[in-house]
């Protein structure tokens, strides 16, 4: 099924195969006399090209909710990585990603859009920013008291489907209730959860099409989008009270 955009969509004709190569390039030379060797390469093939496909996403994203941040500086992730409290101490980023969330909104709090390319792989979807407890919380709740809510928001979103994995952590030992749907078991004991566009070829990236495959996903997925800003507004709630 077909998910247009109505709104008038920037051109976008790909990511170019440099931007790829400057990613291989940092992975076998991270360091910042490298890095400022190749400053250049990075504004021109990665930062332009990455805010190019932001603003093509803009118009789907538009129509999904009226409150993302859509500012290109403020969506895409640095490419200086924070060393502060990692045992990884390369200082950059060999792949980037972009999220589209509520503006405003502290990351362990929201439910985020995102988009990642890198030399491996490329792709995109839907979920929580790592561990949102309460967020999980409100979703066990709706399973156990209002299956019919989340159960209309995957259908509506043709979810599950073979295109995308329902991917997070989960609690190895969380018993699930008698009575809970099957096709929400596997939701029930997730501490983090996010959905996962698998399948998508690296060599995709290089073509305009990729602006289209991903604003017809974001658009497809509507529908859980909003189930889970609402789980992250009951959560949310549930601690302030």
């Amino acid at each position: 099924m077909e998910f247009a955009c109505k709104g008038v969509i920037p051109v976008f004709n790909g990511f170019p195969e440099e931007t790829v190569r400057f990613f291989l390039g940092l992975r076998f030379h991270n360091d910042a006399s490298y890095f400022n060797d190749h400053r250049d390469e990075y504004e021109a093939y990665v930062k332009k090209p990455f805010f190019e496909f932001i603003a093509a996403m803009t118009p789907a994203l538009e129509e999904i909710a009226d409150d993302f941040e859509l500012r290109p500086a403020k969506c895409l992730a640095r490419i200086r990585r924070d060393t502060r409290f990692t045992k990884d101490k390369t200082p950059y980023r060999d792949h980037l990603w972009l999220m589209f969330k509520r503006s405003g909104e502290p990351r362990d709090e929201t439910v985020m859009y995102w988009f990642e390319l890198s030399p491996d792989t490329v792709n995109w979807g839907l979920g929580f920013w790592g561990q949102n407890r309460p967020a999980m919380d409100a979703m066990r709740t709706m399973i156990e008291q209002k299956p019919s809510e989340m159960l209309d928001a995957l259908t509506k979103a043709g979810i599950p489907d073979e295109m995308f994995s329902i991917d997070g952590g989960v609690y190895q030992k969380k018993e699930i209730p008698e009575g809970v749907p099957d096709a929400l078991k596997d939701f029930y004991p997730h501490k983090e959860l996010y959905l996962c566009r698998r399948g998508i070829s690296l060599s995709d990236a290089y073509s305009g099409n990729i602006a289209r495959q991903c604003g017809q996903d974001y658009l497809r997925l509507k529908p859980l989008y909003t189930l889970f800003r609402n789980l992250a507004d009951l959560g949310r709630a549930s601690l302030d009270a």
